[in-house]
């Protein structure tokens, strides 16, 4: 018998969210055509069992059950160990595909020496485009740019990469991980997603290591998904913990040693940021 070639393999995180999932898998269903791909769904111990009334429904999908919720990082490292595909595509539950783009997507990275990873133009239900789909390594300017300004409008190379055409085909330094495309064989080469992360910043994290690991990272505007961006996440204390912890975690790991005058700067920025964050929802 001959052995079939599984050229992408899908790596999908839920946690509580069952009919975004749903309506993730069913894009899926309909946007990818003419390759040989595999859909693993890792269930981050959702305290909402409905998820599991997807199995039967979605026979072709591999869902896999985790006891404890150990973290977005850790979920899709778990999960890409049972990954059969050339490529991995890292994909949040509540983004819906759109087009058949990935082959022309594939055929873009097949293209690309030292290929990193690759990133999506995402807008949210209302046809609003989404500027964290391209975006630069956060250091102290651009940092402090995105924490205490509103600049997703103007047209400089900063946080959000407002130089680059949201429509455009460009080589970036970040990209998210709601949607990313890379080969597994680099992405265990490099580690996977650093599990100090339990949830946001182990996207920065992966797409600075490929380039420090001499990679190269693009942002295919030519593509689009929908992200409900929000919708699965409530933002309270506990977010707040995780979003500006992820972001020490960061700045610890890569500028405490090296530029510690930028970290110093960094730290205090986002511990006063996070303060203000606490401030508005109490």
């Amino acid at each position: 018998m001959k052995k079939i070639n599984m050229k992408l393999s899908i790596i999908i995180v839920n946690y509580n969210v069952t009919q975004l999932l749903k309506d993730c898998l069913l894009s899926i269903q309909k946007c990818i055509k003419d390759i040989t791909y595999e859909v693993i769904v890792i269930d981050n111990a959702s305290t909402d069992s409905s998820w599991e009334d997807l199995i039967p429904e979605f026979p072709e999908v591999h869902f896999i059950a985790s006891s404890v919720n150990e973290g977005f990082a850790k979920a899709n490292n778990k999960a890409v160990k049972a990954a059969k595909g050339e490529y991995l595509l890292i994909l949040n539950p509540d983004t819906e595909m759109e087009g058949n783009d990935i082959q022309d997507m594939l055929g873009f990275t097949d293209s690309k020496e030292n290929f990193g990873c690759l990133g999506v133009r995402m807008h949210d239900a209302k046809g609003n485009f989404l500027p964290e789909s391209k975006r630069s390594v956060p250091d102290m300017f651009n940092s402090f740019e995105k924490l205490f300004t509103n600049f997703k409008n103007n047209d400089s190379k900063s946080y959000y990469r407002n130089d680059i055409s949201e429509f455009e085909n460009a080589e970036v330094e970040v990209i998210t991980g709601a949607f990313c495309l890379i080969k597994k064989e680099v992405y265990e080469k490099i580690g996977g997603f650093d599990e100090s992360y339990f949830m946001y910043g182990e996207d920065i994290d992966l797409c600075y290591t490929l380039l420090n690991n001499g990679y190269k990272n693009y942002y295919y505007g030519k593509a689009s998904i929908l992200h409900h961006k929000g919708e699965s996440t409530i933002k309270n204390e506990i977010y707040l913990e995780r979003f500006y912890g992820a972001m020490q975690i960061f700045i610890s790991k890569y500028y405490r040693q090296s530029k510690p005058l930028q970290y110093s700067l960094l730290k205090a920025g986002l511990k006063l940021r996070h303060k203000l964050e606490l401030i508005k929802i109490k």
